[in-house]
């Protein structure tokens, strides 16, 4: 059976631990049989990172740039415990913050639905999507630990030297903590471009939310801002194509979407997608069954699983036990970057190939085929778990009868 052509490379960008292994597994039996691959790499191990001083994610990220469409593996964001196992040279930052940052992205993480398992929230019948602002909030404040009584203040000073103001935030009569927070007009533009561009690309409705009655400086300007991008660049897009934008406050978001069927996209703040993103993937059944794109406001694409180097399984692994480590994210994120790979190429047998890729799999666990973290979820007749190896296997199998 002849291969399926790329001409346009991919950017594909290694990572660490159990997903490492998994990524090989997948390219050996789903994609090298069947396609052509062409990809620029990037090794972002951690070790590779600290050879590197981490230029390495960098690089990569300026890859995506060029390319469009890339495709990443889970790595290891290192703490204190990390520096010393590895023997770094320092704890460098998250690789996904900084590609974040390169890319000025906004993260969508979607459920893969599978008809054996059913959301614990029972009106959800189809996949709701987060889209969160990574940029700023918490994220990048500054926080204190006030020790005594005292006066916290807060100044701004224009680059001319003006001082444009000078406020009291707290007068504290004992000690507490104190927070400061920020964001920038243009990356909430951004986050709002993007937001509103994969809505149409999608054909899903977007929902947004803040909490603009308490915050009415901070929240209130990313509803305007949204509110103003799209009346002046969206507004006549979405009806044509008979979607819908709609706001409301965070805590009013919540109760509509427990009691909404799904199928739309729901943007958040930097913190709320954070927290929101989690409850709406184990509502759906698990992390490891939850997409995750990168999208930048001009059309640049990042794929990958939403869950991380699954590291508990990877001292098995490397102790020569079996594991049965579910591969479904990170599968889908090989498929969806594969995917856009063929819609910017326009190369048909492309797009083909990846629809029965993700058909197969979501196949071999409706027949009962499945990792052992899907066993106690899936409502089937007969369930038979398999090893993270043998899952992609019988993918493959599955797959094999089907083109």
């Amino acid at each position: 059976m002849s291969k399926i052509t790329m001409s346009t490379p991919l950017v594909e960008i290694n990572g660490d631990e159990m997903t490492r292994i998994i990524w090989d597994y997948i390219k050996e039996h789903l994609i090298l049989p069947y396609v052509d691959l062409k990809t620029e790499y990037y090794d972002l191990s951690l070790v590779k990172r600290d050879e590197t001083d981490d230029q390495i994610t960098v690089e990569a990220a300026e890859a995506i740039k060029k390319y469009r469409v890339g495709v990443k593996c889970a790595t290891i964001t290192p703490n204190a415990q990390r520096v010393q196992e590895y023997g770094l040279k320092r704890m460098y930052k998250s690789p996904n913050g900084t590609i974040r940052a390169i890319l000025d992205g906004t993260v969508f993480r979607a459920p893969i639905i599978v008809s054996c398992i059913k959301p614990f929230v029972r009106p959800w019948v189809k996949p709701i999507t987060i889209a969160r602002h990574a940029y700023g909030d918490i994220y990048k404040c500054q926080e204190f630990r006030v020790p005594t009584n005292g006066k916290a203040e807060i100044s701004f000073t224009a680059e001319n030297g003006e001082k444009l103001f000078h406020e009291t935030v707290f007068d504290f009569k004992t000690p507490g903590v104190l927070m400061a927070t920020y964001n920038k007009d243009d990356s909430i533009i951004s986050f709002a471009r993007a937001c509103f561009e994969y809505a149409l690309s999608t054909n899903q409705d977007l929902w947004f939310s803040t909490k603009d009655t308490i915050s009415k400086k901070y929240d209130h300007t990313f509803k305007d801002l949204f509110e103003e991008i799209f009346k002046k660049e969206y507004k006549a897009k979405f009806e044509s194509a008979g979607l819908t934008y709609f706001y409301t406050l965070i805590d009013d978001a919540v109760a509509r979407v427990m009691r909404s069927e799904g199928g739309f996209i729901w943007a958040c703040k930097n913190y709320d997608g954070d927290v929101m993103s989690d409850m709406v993937a184990s509502s759906f059944g698990s992390l490891a069954m939850m997409t995750s794109v990168l999208v930048s406001p001009d059309g640049n694409f990042e794929f990958e699983a939403a869950h991380g180097t699954v590291t508990r399984h990877y001292y098995k692994h490397r102790d020569g036990e079996k594991t049965s480590t579910n591969s479904m994210a990170t599968l889908f994120a090989w498929t969806g970057a594969l995917k856009k790979r063929g819609e910017l190429d326009n190369n048909a047998a492309l797009v083909e190939y990846a629809n029965k890729m993700e058909q197969a799999a979501l196949t071999t666990i409706e027949s009962g085929y499945v990792t052992k973290d899907l066993a106690s979820l899936a409502e089937l007749d007969e369930i038979h778990i398999l090893d993270t190896e043998g899952f992609i296997v019988k993918v493959k199998e599955i797959y094999d009868t089907m083109a």
